[in-house]
């Protein structure tokens, strides 16, 4: 039974990262959207990843950028992948990931009247662009980019997809253990709501997030195990 990946994004501060690592997450997300108050510069962001441990892996979250953003922004930052965010084409994500070779993930904002056949065919026009593309990030539609802390309705993800996408959108200490048990995904993400405010991020609050995705896990594990 493979777990559940963990990313936490929105880091800001290297005592966050500190404690995000320590708690077991696997993955760290930077946003590099200046209009996002939880914005660091391809500058701060090099000096948080060269504190941090080997194994985990660095997420820088772009929102429509220029080729010449990202390329200027990974000189800089030494980056494992990308998470477009924004209404990047298969087109336009595959050349931004392939100017720099490093992977990607692709943001697709789920509404109430997406179905089955839409996630599989995004899914598919991604993965047909670039060899890149790494997997969909599935998030709560609204009219703004980042994270809005709503979640959407799990039940529209196809369960073919469910093993391979990142799980995002309005999840929380609350409801991450049902989220999880429910979807199955590879991983899920979150941001918002594990801060203490925006950027600032609340280590308990981590470590009790965690703990629900691996309580999920543990219960997947013991229904195959009665299966």
């Amino acid at each position: 039974m493979p777990r559940t990946r963990i990313k936490i994004c929105g880091l800001t501060r290297a005592e966050d990262i500190q404690a995000v690592v320590a708690a077991g997450a696997d993955a760290i997300g930077f946003v590099f959207y200046p209009k996002s108050p939880r914005y660091v510069t391809p500058q701060q962001a090099a000096s948080l990843i060269a504190a941090m441990p080997p194994y985990v892996t660095t997420v820088g979250l772009f929102v429509n950028a220029t080729l010449e953003e990202v390329q200027a922004t990974k000189a800089v930052a030494p980056l494992s992948l990308l998470q477009f965010h924004g209404d990047e084409t298969p087109e336009h994500s595959a050349a931004l990931a392939g100017a720099v070779n490093t992977p990607f993930t692709q943001v697709f904002r789920v509404k109430p009247d997406t179905s089955f056949e839409d996630l599989l065919e995004y899914e598919q026009r991604y993965r047909a662009a670039s060899p890149l593309f790494s997997s969909l990030l599935l998030d709560t539609y609204v009219d703004a980019y980042g994270g809005a802390g709503k979640v959407f309705d799990w039940s529209l993800i196809p369960k073919e997809l469910a093993p391979r996408v990142v799980l995002s959108g309005g999840l929380s200490v609350q409801n991450a253990t049902d989220a999880v048990v429910r979807v199955r995904p590879y991983a899920v993400d979150i941001s918002s709501g594990v801060e203490a405010s925006k950027g600032i991020k609340d280590a308990s609050r981590v470590r009790a997030f965690i703990a629900a995705v691996q309580d999920a896990d543990a219960i997947i594990a013991r229904g195959n195990n009665h299966e």
